[in-house]
C-alpha cells in the first residue's frame, strides 16, 4: 500500500489534537488509512495506476478526521497529490510555490455560478487549455458550507482559472448528508475532471475504487443492511 499525503497530514494533525475526534462512527474501530471498519480494510486493493494530471487538496478543519472524507480516495488513485490544511491568512509556502511553478496548469474545481469574475470560469476543452502544461485539479475538500468559504476568503486562488462541474446524475454519496442537495463528493467531482481531461482511465478508476469505498463503508452502518458478499470489490477485482 502506497502512504501519500492525505494520510501524512492526517497522521500530523492527530499528534497535534488535545482531544478525539466525536463524530458519527467515531466508536468503530476503523483502520488509520483508508477509515472503514478494521475488519472491511481496503488497503490492499489500493488502486495502482499512472496518471499525467496531479492533484492538490485544500481541506477544511476537521475534514481531515471524517471517516466519510473520499478526497483520500484520489490520492489513493493519482499519485502525484497533495493535501493542504487551509489557511486563510497563512497559506503554506509548498502550496503558493505550486500554483506558481509554470509546468503545472492549476484547474480550481467550483460552481461557475458563484465566481464574481466569469472570465475566470474555463470555457474550452480542458485538454486545449492545458496545452504542454500538466493538469494541477484543485479541489476544495470540504462541506458546501466550509468550500464556499475557503473560495471567497482565499485571495491566493483569486487569480486561479475555475472548472465549473455539470453533473448528469444524482451523487451517490449516502455516507454523509450535505447542505447542497446537488453537492458532490470530492471524489464524484474528480472523476467527471479526469473525464473531462481525458484520463478515462484514472476516471473509471477512481469511480471503481469510490463505489468499493462506500460498499466497504456502509458495512459497518448499523441501521442499512448491506450485501456482505461485497459485489463491487469483486468487480473492482475483475478490472486489471
Amino acid at each position: 500500500m502506497r502512504i501519500h499525503a492525505f494520510h501524512h497530514l492526517y497522521q500530523q494533525r492527530q499528534a497535534l489534537s488535545t482531544k478525539a475526534f466525536n463524530a458519527r462512527g467515531s466508536k468503530v474501530d476503523r483502520c488509520i488509512y483508508c477509515q472503514v471498519a478494521s475488519k472491511n480494510c481496503i488497503c490492499d486493493f489500493q488502486p495502482n495506476i499512472d496518471s499525467d494530471v496531479a492533484v492538490m487538496l485544500i481541506v477544511s478543519d476537521n475534514e481531515v478526521f471524517k471517516p466519510s472524507n473520499t478526497g483520500r480516495l484520489i490520492l489513493d488513485t493519482l499519485k502525484e497529490g497533495y493535501v493542504f490544511q487551509w489557511n486563510r491568512t497563512e497559506p503554506e509556502p509548498q502550496m503558493l510555490a505550486l500554483l506558481d511553478n509554470p509546468a503545472y496548469q492549476p484547474l480550481l474545481v467550483f460552481p461557475a455560478d458563484y465566481v464574481e469574475d466569469q472570465t475566470r470560469v474555463v470555457q474550452s476543452a480542458l485538454p486545449t487549455f492545458c496545452g504542454d502544461k500538466k493538469p494541477l485539479i484543485i479541489l476544495l475538500d470540504g462541506s458546501w458550507r466550509e468550500a464556499r468559504r475557503i473560495f471567497r476568503k482565499s485571495p491566493y486562488l483569486n487569480h486561479l482559472p475555475v472548472v465549473s462541474i455539470e453533473p448528469q446524475a444524482i451523487s451517490q454519496y449516502m455516507m454523509r448528508k450535505s447542505d447542497n442537495e446537488q453537492h458532490l463528493a470530492t471524489a464524484e467531482v474528480a472523476i467527471l475532471v479526469l473525464e473531462q481531461l481525458g484520463d478515462t482511465r484514472a476516471s473509471t478508476k477512481l469511480d471503481s475504487w469510490f463505489r468499493v469505498f462506500r460498499e466497504a463503508y456502509m458495512l459497518s452502518k448499523t441501521q442499512m443492511k448491506p450485501d456482505q458478499t461485497r459485489p463491487e470489490l469483486k468487480r473492482y477485482q475483475l478490472e486489471d
